[in-house]
């Protein structure tokens, strides 16, 4: 490639970037623009863009194996998590397993993160949901030669990175989003798993925002459960026993959604009842779009799966010399209006579609 050739290519990626949708859009096309997956005219290359590696760009290296321990794996949200792993792991030709915990029992996740250590894994990527449980299996990992990195959840003990988001600060804009909205009286806020680190910071972090406004707001604080179900239910009771409420707001997937059923059940918006919370869900995002809530955080779960991959295999295949770093995946509040392409389109950027790109729903 030419250097008279960058302006153009630069254009025609950001372009195709903002069509595919994410990082392994931007990865693939960077490897193809530079020779590596062949040239524009070389007739294998998107034969070579489905899964091959680049030859020789980090090496010979064996087939890696990673770990990914979660709290909660078979909850949607981390649904293009796990796709954004797949991807990942085509681009570096690798292998994930998906295990954990399916209802935040963290004694389960550090026996796997345990097992994890044991079967040698190449790298290990961890929900860090607990202050202490995970500290000294991070360390006996590392003096293994096993790098550990954090996603969606964050203590800061030995691990090598964190990729995810900044949760006590997107708590704390969305306290003030709250009180913008609401002004005073009583309000609610839901949260699944109370203590959980992937978003206990962030009930924190608004309740900080919402007092340091000085607004005449009592706030409710309630637990709803790590289960679609029992949020649904737990949350409609609260409404039916504080009809006064002028605002509900949630801190995970899954209370966010059953906000916004439960506004849409009793009509609340004709009430002036305000709502919001975090995260993609389809149902979420289809009641945003029709006004049944005013916002929802996107905090990128894709990326969560994506950049941990990277981060491993480059620590390893560099023999330690780079690969990890923090990432934060973002804070980014979906109105009816913004959120308009995330439902009109169908991906695995967002865990709506088994196939790649971007498609009309």
């Amino acid at each position: 490639m030419s250097d008279q050739d960058v302006p153009h290519r630069w254009n025609e990626l950001t372009r195709r970037t903002a069509l595919t949708g994410g990082a392994a859009g931007v990865a693939a096309y960077v490897l193809s623009g530079c020779g590596l997956f062949g040239g524009d005219d070389d007739p294998d290359q998107a034969a070579k863009a489905q899964g091959s590696p680049a030859p020789g760009l980090f090496g010979e290296q064996k087939k890696m194996r990673f770990v990914f321990v979660n709290h909660v794996t078979t909850n949607p949200f981390f649904v293009p998590t796990r796709y954004g792993a797949e991807d990942a792991c085509k681009l570096v030709n690798c292998s994930f397993q998906w295990t954990g915990s399916e209802s935040a029992n963290v004694n389960e996740m550090v026996n796997a993160f345990n097992s994890a250590i044991s079967a040698k894994a190449d790298g290990i990527a961890v929900c860090l949901v607990d202050e202490k449980a995970f500290n000294d299996p991070v360390q006996r990992a590392l003096d293994a030669g096993i790098p550990v990195v954090g996603y969606n959840a964050d203590v800061a003990n030995a691990r090598l990175s964190y990729i995810g988001q900044d949760l006590f600060v997107s708590g704390q804009e969305m306290g003030k989003r709250i009180v913008d909205l609401v002004g005073e009286g009583r309000v609610a806020l839901f949260i699944a798993t109370p203590g959980a680190l992937n978003i206990q910071p962030r009930i924190d972090g608004a309740i900080d925002a919402i007092k340091k406004s000085g607004a005449s707001i009592k706030i409710d604080t309630i637990a709803t459960g790590a289960a679609l179900p029992k949020e649904l239910s737990t949350i409609d009771a609260y409404y039916v026993g504080h009809k006064d409420v002028k605002g509900m707001f949630a801190v995970d997937a899954g209370s966010t959604q059953a906000v916004a059923q439960v506004i849409q059940k009793y009509k609340l918006r004709e009430k002036g009842v305000k709502g919001g919370g975090y995260d993609l869900l389809e149902p979420t995002m289809k009641l945003l779009q029709a006004d049944q809530i005013d916002f929802t955080i996107d905090q990128q779960p894709y990326l969560q799966g994506f950049y941990p991959v990277f981060q491993l295999f480059m620590y390893k295949a560099s023999k330690t010399l780079t690969g990890p770093s923090e990432v934060n995946t973002g804070l980014k509040f979906l109105t009816k209006d913004t959120v308009v392409p995330y439902v009109t389109t169908k991906s695995r950027y967002e865990g709506n579609a088994e196939t790649a790109g971007v498609t009309a729903s």
